[in-house]
């Protein structure tokens, strides 16, 4: 009963047969069939299938809530004995963002993490749109948006600073910002072509909203980015996502003092019920990111007050 209980959750979670036969790695023909069984056995239609879609009945959707507690709290339960004679093991699969403080920090991070668990390994799915972590059998995603799907949970892990930037040859051309007001005369990157696009720029409580606009837009960050080293206008970025560009003195801060909203990073699961993998390696990132991202951000704050200083950033290394 509990192993066709797990294939009714697969199905359901899925709404699919294909997917779930596919993550089970059986045929379709004996999930359906085994499918079709339990619904004779328990008496009730649970799922209502279509030539194009799968959806779940008044029972199944009642039912398929208590069931997935269930199978959750079973598999984690057999993760945990198993951990308990070697250790956390398994494939640990991982969506994030192709942005480039992910692609730094995070591989530390999976590098460290791989170290101390030898029997886990870790695949990296870079996902530059949004991520479907049940079709895609991802364990966990790290992402700087939050789900869309209200049934995922998420777990905030830190937050990543934004500011605004620019090629220092636009800054000559077009003079350096003293004050928010003085945005209004620039070009603007924005990320929605023909709408407003507001920039809340915040110091020492002082808040002030600015519409700005541009001749260029895109909704790629790394396009942007792009653009700006171009010369083509101010972008809004993480802050970590041209700490080179800053270092190497091909990117600019504008208006240093003044901060834009933080990003938030979440880690998010289809369950708060984790194997043993999982629960691992989300213990260790939620310890580690926070003080790689707080001493990269440290690290930028003290080359900008350098550059105040010296009218002049110097090149890294």
């Amino acid at each position: 009963m509990l192993r066709d209980m797990a294939l009714f959750v697969e199905v359901a979670k899925r709404k699919s047969f294909s997917q779930a036969a596919a993550a089970l790695g059986m045929p379709i023909s004996s999930l359906s069939r085994r499918i079709s069984m339990f619904e004779q056995m328990v008496g009730l239609r649970l799922l209502d299938r279509t030539t194009r879609r799968l959806v779940l009945t008044s029972y199944g959707e009642a039912y398929f809530t208590q069931a997935t507690r269930l199978v959750e709290e079973a598999q984690q339960a057999f993760d945990d004995l198993v951990a308990e004679t070697k250790g956390p093991s398994g494939l640990l699969k991982i969506a994030a963002p192709p942005d480039f403080w992910v692609l730094h920090h995070l591989s530390r991070i999976v590098t460290d993490f791989s170290a101390r668990h030898e029997h886990i390994r870790v695949h990296v799915d870079l996902k530059p749109s949004t991520i479907d972590l049940v079709g895609g059998n991802y364990d966990l995603a790290v992402s700087i948006e939050e789900p869309r799907e209200t049934s995922l949970i998420m777990r905030k892990v830190a937050e990543v600073g934004n500011g605004l930037f620019a090629a220092p040859a636009y800054l000559d051309t077009y003079g350096r910002p003293k004050a928010p007001r003085d945005l209004t005369a620039h070009r603007a990157i924005v990320p929605t072509q023909g709408a407003d696009t507001t920039w809340s720029l915040s110091r020492a409580g002082e808040v002030v909203p600015l519409p700005v606009k541009g001749p260029i837009s895109c909704n790629s960050p790394s396009l942007a980015r792009r653009f700006a080293l171009a010369e083509q206008g101010i972008i809004s970025a993480h802050r970590l996502s041209v700490e080179r560009d800053l270092a190497q003195g091909r990117l600019e801060r504008v208006l240093p003092e003044w901060d834009l909203p933080s990003t938030p990073v979440y880690i998010v699961t289809t369950s708060r019920l984790l194997p043993a993998k999982t629960r691992c390696f989300i213990d260790f990132a939620m310890k580690q990111l926070p003080t790689m991202l707080a001493a990269a951000t440290d690290d930028e704050d003290r080359s900008t007050r350098r550059t105040d200083q010296v009218g002049v950033r110097l090149i890294a290394p």
